[in-house]
């Protein structure tokens, strides 16, 4: 397969999610599914209460059929769709509870993470049965490190870790969707390198799907993935760093997630331990905000700080 063969599944995806959005935003629309904007975030997004959520139905539904039609029936390829549409399933059910019951929290904590542990345990079985080698590999060296049984654990946390760092993401208009498609698109290549055309594919499925979408969550958007989109964007992206064994190497790909949770994190811990924060608001992309950024220039810096880790990322995948 070389990059011409991969525009299909990634303009066909593209397409679908393009013609999607014009039939189920009006139908969001009218079912009143709505983002409910917590109170505590900043003032200017309160202006966007209201707008359609849940359009990351469209990104999965068009990553499933370009997927499906475009990629051999394999066993990583029912793993990818797996991880993808299950977290999905997770984020599904989190946005309709925020929506129908007014809970601007939707899920749960417990209820959430509990979700997202049997969808990991269900796609570590999966791994099991394809023999799937349970080593990790070493970025910066040559080298691997086996885990054994030990190996499915850390899949499970890097499962739920990176799936929750992309939902955090997923705070300013077309913030997330542009970062994910970068990543994405590194996958692409390191699946193609690999000879591993039905992971290529559905990476490539996946850009074409997010960008499509991107048409419409631009700012100012017209609809919002919710968690429908980010947890099963999440999902899918550590997936596909499983299936090209380039697991630690997801952190630098995947880097500006990684900045946005432990931004969290660490203003978390800070006002918990001192009583003072260190950022003006978390996840990270909000501080900015605060000091003055456009939504726009956040968003457009996100996007270059992506693509520069990704580029970094992709660079030592070659080297090492």
């Amino acid at each position: 397969m070389d990059f011409k063969e991969i525009m299909f599944p990634l303009g066909a995806a593209f397409v679908l999610a393009l013609l999607a959005g014009p039939l189920l935003i009006p139908v969001l629309r009218a079912l009143k599914f709505g983002q409910q904007i917590r109170k505590e975030g900043p003032q200017a997004h309160q202006k966007k209460a209201g707008t359609p959520t849940m359009g990351g139905t469209i990104i999965l539904l068009a990553l499933a059929i370009a997927a499906l039609r475009f990629a051999d029936k394999t066993p990583e390829l029912v793993i990818l769709l797996v991880a993808a549409l299950g977290f999905g399933l997770v984020g599904f059910l989190d946005d309709y509870i925020k929506i129908v019951f007014k809970r601007s929290l939707g899920l749960t904590a417990k209820q959430k993470l509990a979700g997202q542990l049997i969808v990991s345990g269900i796609v570590c079985f999966l791994l099991y049965r394809i023999d799937h080698p349970t080593e990790v590999q070493i970025p910066f060296f040559d080298t691997a490190i086996p885990l054994g049984w030990f190996y499915y654990i850390f899949v499970i946390l890097l499962m739920m870790g990176m799936s929750n760092a992309v939902n955090f993401t997923d705070g300013l208009d077309g913030l997330l969707a542009g970062t994910s498609a970068i990543a994405f698109g590194a996958f692409v290549i390191i699946a193609m390198k690999l000879h591993s055309p039905d992971i290529a594919v559905f990476n490539a499925a996946m850009v074409g799907a997010v960008l499509g979408f991107l048409v419409y969550n631009a700012h100012p958007a017209k609809v919002f993935m919710g968690d429908t989109g980010s947890l099963g964007i999440g999902g899918g992206l550590v997936a596909a760093a499983v299936l090209t064994h380039t697991e630690l190497l997801l952190l630098i790909i995947g880097g500006v997630f990684v900045i946005e949770i432990l931004s969290v994190i660490i203003q978390v811990i800070s006002f918990k331990t001192t009583g003072k924060r260190v950022f003006k608001m978390s996840p990270i992309h909000h501080h900015f905000e605060l000091v003055g950024w456009s939504e726009w220039r956040v968003v457009t810096t996100f996007w270059v700080v992506g693509f520069l880790l990704a580029a970094f990322g992709l660079y030592l995948n070659e080297v090492f």
